[in-house]
């Protein structure tokens, strides 16, 4: 579209970005001579995906505020929606990790108060991340990304939990599916606020599923343990941000807003971002679009060949993709991986010889700068964990549309988590349900019949002719959902809750 001019009067001069539904460009608007970007939905994208598009640009076109990325039109072109926003020049939040408290409170007031006007006009981020902020050269916060926003009336972070996001900034109802309210994005704040004072996450682990628990439950450490530079009144505000439960966080973001700028000395906020010269803007931006504009190189090793070339076949006819290349088994796969060191591998778990599972420690090792989208048929908890915990960027099943992987893809190589439909609640429910005795699986009761007869994990393993790997795993979910402090102590409540039988364990 490079020299296109849309609606008579939006020059397209340059791609800068891409993401799972949409192309964006450096544009001219030759009728007001100023420098925009332009959003272009892809043109295979489905009609509901369209219909998000539309809906969103035209909330989001609501609003007017200067700490809020503006949208200044939405049109058609060769009847593919585009959206004409404000070209933000800056720094990602991110860049400015770890920050003076000062600074960082002042940085998060005015995300709060761009928050609370967009809660006053009926809409939710959801997605308030580092990322997702920049700052200008003169110290202004922009908010980037009103893409997830929803209205109030939303009920669930989205359709079947597909697509979790950034799972370290999520609300604990956020990461339990349940219904939002604004307070979600009160929470993703402090989160923010919390990372730039100290230089670290609240919640940080490579289980996504404990992370996803510690989101839900676990009190982050209190900053100043971490930094005593940080003032008394400002750990007050970031702790009631990070309240598990949202009625006991502030009531809205405004409020929030005013208890940052009472929390710290007004001599001490600097706002300014650190000088960045126009030629290291120049240079950063034309790695960044030439890294963007090329196809991403996408490798596929699944033993089921005919639905392998399917898919090599649909990767193959768009212009964002190309397939470097297929395996048949584990060991294939890393042969593939030395030789062509794609951008994304789609990964089987079960394959001959090697499995996936199996693999994927090493290539996490080998080759991090490659990411690992699992494809698999296998829906079962003790897979979905291992694979996360070994390092996978996202799980999908096979059963999965071809439109959703294609924006899988895209979206792991964005550097986001992605669970298929319905693997994000399981993931969650995994660690916080407490099981009925009805709710175990044959695995999960014989594995907690070997634990109370005080059997080893490799003992168990033995015994049910499994990989000790998956006892070790699905044991420490167990102990999580029974709310054990040890191993001795699980036992004990599976015998007190009948999920295990004194018949049993004479068999044992």
């Amino acid at each position: 579209m490079i020299g296109q001019t849309l609606g008579g009067r939006y020059k397209v001069e340059e791609r800068i970005g891409e993401g799972a539904t949409a192309v964006v460009y450096r544009g001219q608007d030759t009728r007001l001579q100023r420098v925009v970007a332009i959003k272009v939905l892809l043109p295979e994208v489905d009609s509901a995906t369209r219909g998000r598009f539309e809906r969103e640009a035209l909330a989001a076109a609501q609003l007017n505020h200067p700490a809020i990325m503006a949208i200044y039109d939405v049109n058609l072109e060769a009847e593919r929606p585009y959206l004409v926003v404000e070209h933000v020049e800056g720094r990602p939040l991110s860049d400015f990790i770890p920050a003076p408290p000062a600074l960082a409170a002042e940085y998060c007031r005015q995300i709060c108060l761009a928050l609370d006007y967009a809660h006053s006009r009926g809409l939710i981020h959801r997605d308030i991340k580092p990322a997702n902020v920049h700052i200008t050269p003169e110290g202004q916060v922009k908010i980037m990304d009103f893409g997830l926003a929803i209205s109030g009336e939303s009920k669930r972070l989205t359709v079947a939990g597909r697509i979790i996001g950034t799972p370290a900034y999520l609300s604990p109802e956020q990461a339990q599916g349940l219904p939002l309210t604004h307070h979600t994005d009160i929470y993703s704040t402090g989160v923010v606020l919390y990372e730039l004072v100290t230089g670290v996450l609240p919640f940080d682990a490579d289980d996504i599923g404990l992370l996803l628990l510690q989101q839900v439950k676990k009190k982050p450490r209190p900053p100043r343990e971490l930094n005593p530079a940080i003032p008394v009144a400002l750990e007050r505000v970031i702790l009631r941000a990070l309240a598990k439960r949202p009625e006991e966080r502030f009531a809205t973001a405004r409020d929030m807003a005013e208890a940052l700028a009472a929390s710290v000395s007004p001599a001490e906020v600097t706002v300014s971002a650190s000088p960045v010269t126009v030629s290291e803007l120049e240079s950063q931006e034309d790695t960044s679009a030439a890294t963007r504009t090329q196809r991403i190189r996408v490798a596929l090793a699944d033993d089921h060949r005919v639905l392998r070339m399917g898919l090599a076949m649909v990767l193959a006819a768009t212009d964002e993709f190309e397939v470097v290349g297929q395996a048949d088994d584990g060991e294939q796969t890393l042969s593939l991986l030395e030789t062509t060191q794609p951008d994304v591998l789609l990964l089987d778990l079960n394959m001959p010889r090697i499995s996936g599972l199996d693999i994927l420690p090493r290539i996490r090792q080998t080759w991090p700068q490659i990411k690992v989208l699992v494809l698999t048929g296998r829906d079962e908890d003790q897979y979905i964990m291992r694979a996360l915990r070994a390092g996978a960027h996202g799980y999908v099943l096979k059963t999965t549309p071809e439109q959703e992987l294609l924006h899988a893809l895209h979206d792991v190589m964005a550097g986001r988590l992605v669970l298929g439909q319905g693997v994000a609640e399981r993931v969650v429910e995994g660690y916080t349900a407490r099981p009925e005795a009805g709710d175990l699986s044959e695995l999960d009761r014989a594995i907690l019949t070997g634990v109370a007869a005080g059997l080893t994990n490799d003992q168990i393993a033995e015994r049910l002719k499994i990989d000790p790997q998956i006892v070790d795993e699905q044991l420490t979910q167990l102990i999580g959902r029974l709310g054990a402090r040890s191993r001795l102590e699980t036992g004990l409540i599976a015998l007190r809750q009948g999920l295990v039988s004194l018949h049993d364990l004479q068999r044992y």
